[in-house]
């Protein structure tokens, strides 16, 4: 029996106003964490919407361990997990209070089981000692945490997180990516990042999606190998200088280091001046996009 995936074949949206936010999209997500990287606007929130079945896309298929994403929305939500960009919480209100509320309208209708469920979520997010805190006190980790317990009720095999990791200092981060590591072992994880040290981290897999298309797609290492001597490195000073090299060069990312722009660009060789960079994940991110945007 084959191990579960989800597969998007085709699948396209464009809205009323004549935005098309998704084009032929095609992937296989297979069971671990999958990157879905992309800047702001490229069509990451309009895809997990969709996935989630929050809304309806124009053309193509969806399917997640034989379950028609768009023909079966209720058997879909019945393993889903989802947590959105935006999860807001009623402050007032206490962990422990808003999570048994939250698993009594997922269906866990009896309530020493349902006990049982919210307590072993609340310790698994780290969150057991918090349980009688109002949500209102907690710090953005904490309520990023509370919303993967949330998610994970009902013990979902398929988990969308959407920019789950904007907004919070590096501690909380790290105990974040910790815990995606940790659920991912057992189920499918799609997180949505325009972060690229997120998917450097944590997944296994990965695309990049530009103006609504997938612009690359597969295993991170590879994809960073395969810009193996093609990368190359020079500081700058002046304005002017960097200019003319954009002129010229294909410049894929200009970064400050202790103050100075330092320009990575794309060539076959080593352009006058240039030196051998290593390549790194953020130079296949900012190279796709490079690409994208002249063929766009």
């Amino acid at each position: 029996m084959p191990d579960m995936e989800l597969r998007l074949e085709g699948v396209s949206k464009t809205y009323p106003n004549g935005t098309r936010a998704l084009h032929d999209v095609t992937l296989t997500i297979p069971r671990g964490m999958f990157g879905l990287l992309g800047p702001n606007g490229a069509g990451k929130s309009t895809l997990m919407r969709s996935i989630a079945t929050l809304q309806d896309v124009d053309g193509g298929t969806m399917t997640f361990d034989g379950i028609d994403v768009r023909r079966d929305k209720d058997k879909l939500r019945d393993v889903l997990g989802f947590l959105p960009q935006d999860f807001g919480v009623y402050p007032k209100v206490t962990a422990w209070d808003m999570l048994d509320h939250l698993a009594q309208l997922k269906g866990l209708s009896q309530r020493r089981p349902r006990h049982d469920a919210v307590k072993a979520l609340l310790t698994k997010t780290n969150l057991w000692e918090h349980r009688d805190r109002r949500l209102g006190g907690f710090s953005g980790g904490m309520k990023q945490r509370f919303g993967i317990a949330q998610a994970l009720l009902g013990d979902p095999k398929l988990l969308i997180v959407d920019e789950p990791t904007a907004g919070l200092d590096p501690a909380e981060r790290f105990r974040f990516h910790n815990l995606l590591a940790e659920i991912s072992a057992d189920v499918v994880v799609l997180l949505s990042t325009h972060i690229v040290s997120d998917v450097a981290d944590l997944c296994q897999n990965m695309a990049i999606l530009a103006q609504g298309n997938v612009v690359t797609s597969g295993h991170p290492l590879r994809l960073v190998d395969a810009l193996q001597g093609r990368v190359w490195k020079r500081f700058v000073t002046k304005q002017e200088e960097l200019d003319a090299l954009t002129k010229e060069l294909e410049v894929i990312a200009v970064r400050r280091v202790a103050g100075q722009r330092l320009v990575h660009v794309h060539a076959e060789s080593a352009p006058a001046g240039f030196e051998p960079a290593t390549p790194d994940l953020e130079d296949v991110y900012f190279h796709a996009l490079s690409r994208a945007s002249k063929k766009a």
